[in-house]
Protein backbone atom coordinates (compact mmCIF):
# COMPACT_ATOMS: atom_id res chain seq x y z
CA UNK A 1 0.00 0.00 0.00
CA UNK A 2 1.34 3.39 -0.94
CA UNK A 3 1.71 5.89 1.90
CA UNK A 4 -0.86 8.68 2.14
CA UNK A 5 0.35 11.97 0.71
CA UNK A 6 1.11 14.67 3.27
CA UNK A 7 -1.66 17.23 3.80
CA UNK A 8 -1.50 20.43 1.83
CA UNK A 9 0.15 23.25 3.81
CA UNK A 10 -3.04 25.34 3.88
CA UNK A 11 -5.50 22.47 4.37
CA UNK A 12 -7.90 22.94 7.31
CA UNK A 13 -6.56 20.96 10.25
CA UNK A 14 -5.59 20.90 13.90
CA UNK A 15 -1.90 20.57 14.69
CA UNK A 16 -0.17 20.18 18.01
CA UNK A 17 3.23 20.11 19.64
CA UNK A 18 4.40 19.16 23.12
CA UNK A 19 7.42 20.90 24.59
CA UNK A 20 8.60 21.35 28.18
CA UNK A 21 5.27 20.24 29.61
CA UNK A 22 3.14 22.50 27.38
CA UNK A 23 0.90 21.06 24.66
CA UNK A 24 0.05 23.69 22.04
CA UNK A 25 -2.96 22.99 19.82
CA UNK A 26 -3.23 25.21 16.75
CA UNK A 27 -6.44 25.79 14.80
CA UNK A 28 -5.52 26.13 11.15
CA UNK A 29 -7.79 27.09 8.26
CA UNK A 30 -6.11 30.22 6.87
CA UNK A 31 -8.43 30.62 3.91
CA UNK A 32 -11.37 31.15 6.28
CA UNK A 33 -9.87 32.88 9.33
CA UNK A 34 -9.31 29.52 10.99
CA UNK A 35 -12.99 28.56 10.95
CA UNK A 36 -13.50 25.03 12.27
CA UNK A 37 -14.55 22.44 9.69
CA UNK A 38 -16.64 19.40 10.55
CA UNK A 39 -13.51 17.22 10.47
CA UNK A 40 -11.74 19.58 12.86
CA UNK A 41 -14.67 19.54 15.31
CA UNK A 42 -14.66 15.73 15.14
CA UNK A 43 -10.90 15.50 15.69
CA UNK A 44 -10.65 17.76 18.73
CA UNK A 45 -12.13 15.46 21.42
CA UNK A 46 -9.85 12.57 20.48
CA UNK A 47 -6.81 14.82 20.43
CA UNK A 48 -7.71 16.18 23.86
CA UNK A 49 -8.09 12.63 25.22
CA UNK A 50 -4.64 11.80 23.90
CA UNK A 51 -3.05 14.87 25.49
CA UNK A 52 -4.90 14.38 28.79
CA UNK A 53 -3.37 10.91 29.06
CA UNK A 54 0.14 12.09 28.21
CA UNK A 55 2.12 12.38 31.43
CA UNK A 56 4.52 14.82 29.73
CA UNK A 57 1.68 17.34 29.31
CA UNK A 58 0.97 19.63 32.25
CA UNK A 59 -0.67 22.59 30.47
CA UNK A 60 -2.67 22.98 27.25
CA UNK A 61 -2.49 26.13 25.10
CA UNK A 62 -5.10 26.62 22.38
CA UNK A 63 -4.45 29.19 19.67
CA UNK A 64 -4.98 29.92 16.00
CA UNK A 65 -2.54 29.87 13.12
CA UNK A 66 -1.25 33.24 11.98
CA UNK A 67 -2.98 36.43 13.05
CA UNK A 68 -6.42 35.17 14.08
CA UNK A 69 -7.85 32.73 16.61
CA UNK A 70 -11.00 31.25 15.09
CA UNK A 71 -13.86 32.87 13.19
CA UNK A 72 -16.35 30.16 14.18
CA UNK A 73 -17.60 27.20 12.19
CA UNK A 74 -16.88 26.71 8.51
CA UNK A 75 -20.54 26.58 7.49
CA UNK A 76 -19.75 25.15 4.04
CA UNK A 77 -18.30 22.01 5.66
CA UNK A 78 -21.30 21.38 7.93
CA UNK A 79 -23.87 20.22 5.39
CA UNK A 80 -23.59 16.44 5.73
CA UNK A 81 -27.15 15.02 5.63
CA UNK A 82 -28.26 13.62 8.97
CA UNK A 83 -25.41 15.25 10.89
CA UNK A 84 -26.06 17.92 13.51
CA UNK A 85 -23.28 20.52 13.12
CA UNK A 86 -24.06 22.10 16.47
CA UNK A 87 -23.68 18.75 18.20
CA UNK A 88 -20.17 18.43 16.77
CA UNK A 89 -19.21 21.83 18.18
CA UNK A 90 -20.75 21.08 21.57
CA UNK A 91 -18.90 17.76 21.89
CA UNK A 92 -15.62 19.52 21.17
CA UNK A 93 -16.43 22.37 23.56
CA UNK A 94 -17.38 19.98 26.37
CA UNK A 95 -14.23 17.92 25.83
CA UNK A 96 -12.16 21.07 26.17
CA UNK A 97 -14.01 22.20 29.29
CA UNK A 98 -13.47 18.73 30.83
CA UNK A 99 -9.74 18.63 30.08
CA UNK A 100 -8.25 17.84 33.51
CA UNK A 101 -5.19 20.10 33.29
CA UNK A 102 -4.97 23.90 33.02
CA UNK A 103 -5.98 25.31 29.63
CA UNK A 104 -5.10 28.71 28.18
CA UNK A 105 -6.56 30.27 25.03
CA UNK A 106 -4.17 32.67 23.30
CA UNK A 107 -6.30 34.94 21.12
CA UNK A 108 -5.28 37.06 18.16
CA UNK A 109 -7.65 38.68 15.70
CA UNK A 110 -11.15 37.23 15.45
CA UNK A 111 -12.59 35.04 18.20
CA UNK A 112 -16.17 34.62 17.04
CA UNK A 113 -19.01 32.11 17.26
CA UNK A 114 -17.65 28.61 17.72
CA UNK A 115 -14.21 30.13 18.26
CA UNK A 116 -15.55 32.08 21.22
CA UNK A 117 -17.17 28.86 22.49
CA UNK A 118 -13.76 27.19 22.48
CA UNK A 119 -12.07 30.13 24.17
CA UNK A 120 -14.76 30.25 26.85
CA UNK A 121 -14.31 26.53 27.48
CA UNK A 122 -10.65 27.13 28.41
CA UNK A 123 -9.72 27.99 31.97
CA UNK A 124 -8.03 31.26 31.04
CA UNK A 125 -7.78 33.58 28.03
CA UNK A 126 -4.99 35.97 27.04
CA UNK A 127 -5.64 38.27 24.09
CA UNK A 128 -3.86 40.85 21.98
CA UNK A 129 -5.15 44.42 22.06
CA UNK A 130 -6.55 44.19 18.52
CA UNK A 131 -8.61 41.03 19.18
CA UNK A 132 -12.36 41.05 18.52
CA UNK A 133 -14.91 38.80 20.21
CA UNK A 134 -18.45 37.86 19.26
CA UNK A 135 -21.16 35.31 19.97
CA UNK A 136 -23.26 35.24 16.83
CA UNK A 137 -26.13 32.68 16.92
CA UNK A 138 -28.76 35.43 16.60
CA UNK A 139 -27.36 36.24 13.15
CA UNK A 140 -28.07 32.67 12.01
CA UNK A 141 -31.22 31.82 13.93
CA UNK A 142 -29.33 29.24 16.00
CA UNK A 143 -30.22 28.37 19.59
CA UNK A 144 -27.11 27.80 21.69
CA UNK A 145 -27.42 24.78 24.00
CA UNK A 146 -28.09 25.37 27.69
CA UNK A 147 -24.61 24.24 28.74
CA UNK A 148 -22.88 26.61 26.33
CA UNK A 149 -25.07 29.52 27.40
CA UNK A 150 -24.59 28.83 31.10
CA UNK A 151 -20.82 28.63 30.66
CA UNK A 152 -20.78 32.03 28.97
CA UNK A 153 -23.08 33.56 31.62
CA UNK A 154 -20.93 32.14 34.42
CA UNK A 155 -17.88 33.71 32.82
CA UNK A 156 -19.14 37.21 31.99
CA UNK A 157 -22.37 37.53 33.99
CA UNK A 158 -25.98 37.24 32.78
CA UNK A 159 -26.29 40.79 31.42
CA UNK A 160 -23.07 40.66 29.37
CA UNK A 161 -23.99 37.19 28.09
CA UNK A 162 -27.39 38.47 26.96
CA UNK A 163 -25.76 41.46 25.24
CA UNK A 164 -23.49 39.15 23.26
CA UNK A 165 -26.14 36.54 22.49
CA UNK A 166 -29.01 38.92 21.70
CA UNK A 167 -27.02 41.24 19.42
CA UNK A 168 -24.27 39.16 17.85
CA UNK A 169 -22.17 42.33 17.85
CA UNK A 170 -18.40 42.18 18.15
CA UNK A 171 -16.68 43.67 21.18
CA UNK A 172 -13.08 44.76 21.52
CA UNK A 173 -10.47 43.37 23.87
CA UNK A 174 -10.91 46.07 26.52
CA UNK A 175 -14.62 45.39 26.85
CA UNK A 176 -13.87 41.67 26.90
CA UNK A 177 -11.42 42.30 29.73
CA UNK A 178 -13.95 44.34 31.72
CA UNK A 179 -16.60 41.65 31.43
CA UNK A 180 -14.24 38.82 32.34
CA UNK A 181 -14.26 37.20 28.93
CA UNK A 182 -10.46 37.56 28.88
CA UNK A 183 -7.97 37.64 31.73
CA UNK A 184 -5.09 39.63 30.23
CA UNK A 185 -4.79 41.96 27.24
CA UNK A 186 -1.34 42.59 25.78
CA UNK A 187 0.27 44.37 22.83
CA UNK A 188 0.57 42.19 19.76
CA UNK A 189 4.33 41.82 20.06
CA UNK A 190 4.14 40.83 23.74
CA UNK A 191 1.30 38.28 23.71
CA UNK A 192 3.32 35.25 22.64
CA UNK A 193 6.09 35.88 25.14
CA UNK A 194 3.69 36.46 28.03
CA UNK A 195 1.59 33.38 27.19
CA UNK A 196 4.68 31.18 26.97
CA UNK A 197 5.99 32.57 30.25
CA UNK A 198 2.68 32.01 32.03
CA UNK A 199 2.31 28.47 30.66
CA UNK A 200 5.82 27.70 31.92
CA UNK A 201 4.87 29.00 35.37
CA UNK A 202 1.85 26.70 35.42
CA UNK A 203 4.04 23.68 34.62
CA UNK A 204 6.06 24.32 37.80
CA UNK A 205 3.04 24.40 40.10
CA UNK A 206 1.34 21.47 41.84
CA UNK A 207 -0.87 19.55 39.44
CA UNK A 208 -2.68 18.23 42.51
CA UNK A 209 -3.67 21.76 43.54
CA UNK A 210 -4.61 22.68 39.97
CA UNK A 211 -6.75 19.58 39.38
CA UNK A 212 -8.66 19.96 42.63
CA UNK A 213 -9.15 23.70 42.16
CA UNK A 214 -10.40 23.17 38.60
CA UNK A 215 -13.02 20.67 39.75
CA UNK A 216 -14.21 22.88 42.59
CA UNK A 217 -14.29 26.05 40.48
CA UNK A 218 -16.27 24.22 37.80
CA UNK A 219 -18.93 23.30 40.35
CA UNK A 220 -18.16 19.72 41.30
CA UNK A 221 -18.68 19.32 45.04
CA UNK A 222 -18.77 15.57 45.69
CA UNK A 223 -15.03 14.82 45.90
CA UNK A 224 -13.77 16.75 48.92
CA UNK A 225 -12.79 13.53 50.66
CA UNK A 226 -10.96 12.26 47.57
CA UNK A 227 -8.88 15.42 47.23
CA UNK A 228 -8.16 15.52 50.95
CA UNK A 229 -6.80 11.98 50.69
CA UNK A 230 -4.73 12.88 47.64
CA UNK A 231 -3.24 15.83 49.50
CA UNK A 232 -2.46 13.61 52.51
CA UNK A 233 -0.84 10.79 50.55
CA UNK A 234 0.24 12.31 47.23
CA UNK A 235 3.47 13.89 48.38
CA UNK A 236 2.99 17.38 46.90
CA UNK A 237 2.08 19.00 50.22
CA UNK A 238 5.15 17.61 51.97
CA UNK A 239 7.36 18.60 49.03
CA UNK A 240 5.92 22.10 48.90
CA UNK A 241 6.52 22.70 52.59
CA UNK A 242 10.04 21.21 52.44
CA UNK A 243 10.95 23.33 49.41
CA UNK A 244 9.68 26.48 51.13
CA UNK A 245 11.70 25.80 54.27
CA UNK A 246 14.80 24.89 52.25
CA UNK A 247 14.38 27.92 49.97
CA UNK A 248 14.49 25.92 46.77
CA UNK A 249 12.05 25.36 43.89
CA UNK A 250 9.62 22.52 44.62
CA UNK A 251 9.67 19.30 42.61
CA UNK A 252 6.03 18.29 42.48
CA UNK A 253 5.43 14.73 41.27
CA UNK A 254 1.68 14.12 41.65
CA UNK A 255 0.12 13.69 38.20
CA UNK A 256 -3.35 13.13 36.78
CA UNK A 257 -4.06 9.44 37.20
CA UNK A 258 -0.99 9.05 39.38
Amino acid sequence: MEPSPPPEPNAPRLTHTVEDGVATVVIGNPAKRNAMTADMWRALPGLLDELAGDGAVRVLVLTGAGDTFCAGADISSLRTPGEDPQALAVRAEEALAAFPKPTLAVVRGYCVGGGCQLAAACDLRFAEQEALFGVTPAKLGIVYPAGTTRRLAALVGPAAAKYLLFSGELIDSQRALRTGLVDEVLPKDELGKRAAEFARILTTRSQLTQAAAKEFANGRTDRDAYWAEQARTGGDTAEGVAAFLERRPPRFEWTIGG
